[in-house]
């Protein structure tokens, strides 16, 4: 049977039990941004919108199965990984992306949760660094995070732009580094590795008065892959994800006791 047509992502990531991030805000998001979803699962998580109670890994061959068995019926014409919890499961999944040659690979490096629960082993990080982050077309980090892999703090919009030019230059890809974890503002920064020197463009955003933001990271990273895999470049896959995000946030769902879920097909309600 021909391909209709459509455009198609995958999603490699964790799964979360209430929805709110991880595969489940995954497909959510690539649904509401015109891609078919499919999704490889690293880990089973047991959470909610207060915190993480449980996580189960993936045995690294099954995973391989599981992307094994997208990359060989429907190619993806992108791919966004988030969490990973072990440096066995990154070298599983950088076979699988070396071995079909993926495209369009968006990376959000997770570590930690929002609620502050650890979701990536510690020696998984430098594994991460050496296998995935050469092979991302962008990867898209927040400050804390990128605080740990630069190894020092970022504590203005110099210091972002500095951040996100070196882990660009080191690593040959586009960096997003996002600000939602500055104090008073939403702006994120986007490094592109272009002759003779990278090019940096700013995107405001506008804070929203929402405390439930679980799952914007997953959200975002999701929303950019999806516009690749339908062909915009870098600059408008950003901007028209970013703007995705800001409407699933101030569309103001309220769920949960903690900080909950982003109202992901917001649009269906216009």
């Amino acid at each position: 049977m021909e391909n209709s047509g459509r455009k198609t992502a995958l999603t490699i990531a964790g799964s979360d039990s209430s929805g709110g991030a991880g595969i489940q805000a995954d497909i959510k998001t690539m649904l509401a941004n015109g891609v078919y979803a499919m999704s490889a699962v690293t880990a089973l998580t047991a959470q909610n919108t207060c915190g993480v109670t449980g996580i189960m890994e993936v045995a690294p061959e099954f995973l391989t199965q599981q992307m094994e068995a997208v990359f060989t019926d429907i190619y993806p014409d992108a791919v966004k990984i988030g969490m990973v919890a072990s440096a066995e499961q990154i070298c599983a999944i950088a076979g699988v992306l070396r071995k079909y040659q993926a495209k369009n690979v968006v990376l959000d490096p997770v570590m930690i949760s929002t609620g502050g629960d650890r979701l990536m082993a510690v020696d998984a990080l430098a594994v991460m660094e050496r296998e995935l982050f050469p092979m991302a077309a962008l990867i898209t980090p927040n400050i804390p995070e990128t605080e740990v892999i630069c190894r020092r703090k970022i504590a203005d919009t110099a210091a972002m732009e500095r951040a996100a030019a070196e882990m660009g230059e080191k690593y040959g890809c586009a960096v997003l580094l996002k600000g939602g974890h500055a104090a008073g503002g939403a702006d994120d920064v986007l490094w592109q590795p272009k002759k003779p020197e990278g090019v940096i463009r700013w995107y405001a955003g506008r804070r929203i008065d929402n405390p439930n933001t679980h799952g914007t990271g997953c959200t975002l990273s999701s929303a950019i892959a999806s516009n690749l895999a339908k062909g915009l470049p870098l600059d408008a896959a950003v901007a028209q994800a970013k703007e995705y995000l800001s409407g699933a946030i101030a569309a103001m769902l309220k769920l949960g006791k903690g900080s909950g879920p982003l109202d992901h097909g917001y649009k269906l309600n216009e």
